[in-house]
């Protein structure tokens, strides 16, 4: 059985993704920072018969509460065959290019972009023993500096420097995580997966959970011909789903 860690995946967009993971067979961790909502969020799986998924404590802007996560995982599996990092933060308001503060985004990055680096880092030798590993980091079409450079983008007026930069850092990293595992089995890509309602957006986003879970999904199984290093929103590409950085 594959095994998988969806990080955030007590709620919303997270906890989709773990569950379509679940569905297909998959053995999913569901990585919480706080571990009642991670119960609370597994207990839901079991009420719809789903019983291949367990909860672990996991707080990614934390090095030990990454570890601890790394070694409990250690003891039940040899591999990871799937990483989904997927917990992030919006990094409040205001967030304009003059009034937000250096703490804002050091908070902002330190989940959006160390913690994705904390959590990949930690996880890559377990990643490593699987024949097939993926890694999707959930990005957002916000961190295409191409589109938000451009007046005819539909959120071109929906500026926000912490979380559209640090998810701009995100992508980076991607490609260079890309770059020095090519030639390897990993495909590794960021995916978007659409202005989804949820309460990360107070709920004003327009697409669903389920529709937001199957995006990400799809590029956690895609299969060794699948693309690696692109940056993937079918919200703003339909037809192939690549976007420009």
């Amino acid at each position: 059985m594959k095994t998988a860690l969806v990080t955030g995946a007590n709620k919303s967009i997270g906890f989709e993704v773990a569950r379509q993971l679940a569905h297909k067979g998959i053995y999913v961790y569901l990585g919480s920072r706080d571990v009642q909502n991670g119960i609370d969020a597994v207990n839901k799986l079991l009420e719809d018969g789903i019983n291949n998924v367990e909860v672990i404590q996991l707080d990614i802007t934390d090095d030990e509460s990454v570890k601890n996560a790394r070694a409990k995982i250690g003891e039940k599996t040899e591999r990871l065959d799937i990483l989904i990092n997927n917990a992030g933060v919006f990094g409040g308001y205001p967030q304009g290019a003059l009034e937000i503060t250096i703490d804002q985004f050091k908070a902002t990055y330190d989940a959006n972009v160390y913690g994705v680096i904390r959590v990949t880092q930690v996880f890559i030798d377990l990643l490593r023993n699987s024949p097939e590993p993926r890694i999707v980091n959930v990005s957002s079409s916000q961190g295409s500096i191409t589109l938000h450079s451009d007046p005819s983008y539909k959120y071109y007026d929906y500026k926000a420097a912490a979380y559209l930069s640090s998810k701009a850092a995100m992508n980076m990293y991607t490609v260079v995580l890309a770059y020095d595992l090519k030639g390897t089995a990993f495909k590794i890509n960021s995916v978007c997966p659409g202005f989804t309602k949820t309460d990360f957006n107070g709920h004003r986003g327009t697409g669903t959970v389920e529709d937001a879970g199957k995006r990400i999904v799809k590029y956690a199984l895609i299969d060794k011909d699948g693309p690696t290093g692109k940056f993937f929103s079918e919200e703003n590409n339909p037809e192939t789903g690549e976007i420009a950085w």
